[in-house]
């Protein structure tokens, strides 16, 4: 099929293909702005009138002629409007494809500062309880009925938890996340599938208009020598008819068809991503599993041993009962983190999926 400038233009311009990384939330602005000028200033100069000026020769006979005037194509005019709307579809997709990149690329970091987030409250919670055990065991130290041995073994436990806290404070810091959009990824897949499809079907309907054209010329020709009375206006109106049109709207229609059956079957970034994502999520549902049963087991046996010093009347056995008590609160948050990170996971495979 013949190329037109202005259709190698167009391609160069709204035919790259898309491969967008996690950027900025002003990145679909800016290349939607940058598509838009493009086809703006495309469609400028299809639908403004060509001027035209030469010399003819005349096959009567007569003198040389300069010929000056200007032509529109009606053909072109309309390419100028569906130009535009192949440019809003492209920035339609484009936006579509980031939206979903971003929330594939950021899922999982999203659910760890979550996750993070929560160990913070699981460690306060700890603490606070730590410090009332601490109190109550400082006020049995200056009755004389516990050791300071007692009351540094808590308080190494809150050296720990204080650690603990500073840690998680700093790894939810120093995960970064950008707004995401609250659309689920079946739901943006979806969406940037349909969004392919009227791409293509708008590039379908600008190639068709190469088919046809109404062009109207309109402007004065001058006999060169000798001069004659004066200009002469003249205007003419060419129909131009490609006679295969009927195949290449066939085979264009075929085209558009087929572009939609080789994105149902190609196995594309998104659908990739999409893919390793819910692998990921899968083997991090079974992992948080595991430790929940570890932990389980750990719990078990810590409450048979609370069992045995729940009044407790010795030194010793508190002493034994403050160590129990510190290790379940540890065991707590532990707990606590890997239940809230299960059900999370499970929660966003379940929506998004």
């Amino acid at each position: 099929m013949h190329l037109t400038p202005w259709k190698c233009v167009l391609a160069g311009i709204l035919l790259t293909p898309v491969t967008v990384m996690a950027q900025s939330a002003n990145d679909g602005q800016a290349y939607c702005a940058y598509v838009t000028e493009q086809a703006q200033a495309q469609r400028d100069l299809l639908r403004t009138p060509a001027g035209l000026a030469g010399f003819t020769q005349p096959e009567t006979g007569l003198p040389m002629q300069i010929v000056g005037g200007a032509t529109l194509g009606l053909s072109n005019v309309k390419k100028g409007e569906i130009t535009m709307e192949v440019a809003q579809k492209e920035c339609t997709l484009y936006t579509t494809t980031t939206e979903t990149q971003l929330a594939i690329q950021f899922a999982l970091p999203t659910i760890e500062r979550e996750a993070l987030q929560n160990r913070l409250t699981l460690i306060d919670r700890s603490l606070a309880s730590l410090n009332d055990l601490f109190a109550k065991t400082s006020k049995m130290v200056d009755a004389q009925n516990a050791t300071r041995v007692m009351l540094f073994a808590l308080q190494t436990t809150r050296i720990k938890l204080n650690a603990d806290r500073a840690d998680t404070q700093s790894k939810a810091g120093a995960i970064y996340v950008p707004e995401l959009t609250d659309r689920s990824l079946k739901e943006l897949a979806a969406e940037k599938e349909t969004d392919e499809a009227g791409e293509q079907r708008a590039l379908n309907k600008l190639n068709r208009q190469n088919n046809w054209d109404v062009a109207l010329t309109v402007g004065v020709h001058q006999q060169v020598n000798p001069a004659a009375q004066g200009p002469q206006p003249y205007g003419e109106v060419t129909v131009n008819y490609n006679f295969a049109s009927r195949a290449i709207d066939r085979h264009l229609d075929r085209a558009a068809r087929a572009h939609d059956d080789w994105k149902k079957a190609q196995e594309g970034d998104v659908t990739r991503s999409m893919e390793a994502l819910r692998q990921q999520l899968v083997d991090s549902i079974a992992a948080q599993e595991n430790r929940l049963k570890a932990l389980q087991g750990e719990r078990d046996q810590l409450e048979k041993n609370l069992a045995l010093v729940a009044n407790p009347d010795t030194a010793a056995a508190l002493d034994f009962s403050n160590q129990l008590q510190t290790t379940k609160l540890l065991l707590e948050i532990e707990a606590g983190d890997a239940t809230f990170r299960r059900e999370r996971l499970r929660e966003y495979l379940a929506r998004n999926y």
